[in-house]
């Protein structure tokens, strides 16, 4: 994949501009809506959560957008990598190169907009009394890990979509169930260990739990935890994979 990416180096910049571009194209207030978007998202649940519902956690502006951060960014790097393929028919149905290099563009954009949104996210972790300390710095491991299940996520749903337009639609409703089951406005703590203990075969939520223990408590996960993380990001990645080496000359035929 290196080598291909090597070889294909300018078409991939080339793709990356173009989708980073496209997500702006005719707004006036261009690249600030990848950060005023979650800005805006922020205010809302926490006037909510904190004036009608009373919610009493501590840093709840930093527990809140620590949640919203990884959720959004799963959200847009994978619903933009589900057309990847659709999107870019008109291309590799005329050239023959990797069709893995749509979804790595399309997730290359929405990480860049994601890692905008995280300068803005440590502000704000700043203002709500958060001490920065050495910790901050295994950050890297989450966020390699999400980028890696957003990949391979992407290679998923950008392959079913093809075979079956349906795909979008059921996706969009599952994202809005997955939002309530990722305990990005509330604590699992507060349900028995059973349900807590459920939560974790939910990846978002481990990896927005994994985010908040270094930010917030200030200290790094258990091993097993850390595994775990890395264990959904290299075994999604790796099903992605095989269904592109397995279906790669039969996307034509579906475009």
């Amino acid at each position: 994949m290196l080598q291909k990416l090597s070889e294909f180096r300018f078409l991939f910049e080339e793709l990356t501009k173009r989708d980073f571009r496209k997500k702006y194209k005719r707004t006036m207030l261009g690249m600030l809506w990848s950060v005023l978007n979650p800005l805006l998202t922020l205010l809302i649940m926490r006037v909510v959560f904190t004036q009608f519902f009373g919610t009493k956690i501590p840093y709840y502006t930093t527990y809140l957008f620590a949640g919203n951060l990884v959720y959004s960014y799963f959200t847009e790097a994978t619903n933009s990598g589900m057309y990847a393929l659709i999107s870019n028919k008109d291309i590799f149905s005329k050239v023959n190169l990797p069709k893995y290099m749509f979804v790595l563009s399309a997730n290359t954009s929405a990480f860049i907009n994601f890692m905008l949104t995280t300068c803005i996210f440590f502000v704000f972790a700043a203002i709500d009394g958060i001490t920065f300390t050495w910790s901050f710095l295994f950050l890297l491991f989450p966020i390699l890990f999400l980028l890696a299940f957003n990949i391979g996520v992407s290679m998923i749903l950008s392959a079913v979509n093809l075979f079956f337009q349906d795909t979008k639609y059921l996706y969009g409703i599952f994202t809005t169930l997955l939002m309530y089951l990722s305990a990005i406005f509330y604590r699992v703590e507060s349900f028995p260990l059973a349900y807590q203990r459920l939560f974790m075969l939910n990846p978002v939520y481990v990896y927005i739990k994994f985010f908040r223990v270094v930010v917030i408590d200030g200290h790094l996960p258990s091993v097993a935890f850390f595994l775990l993380s890395m264990f959904y990001a290299l075994a999604v990645n790796l099903i992605g994979a095989m269904i592109y080496k397995k279906y790669n000359n039969r996307f034509l035929y579906y475009v």
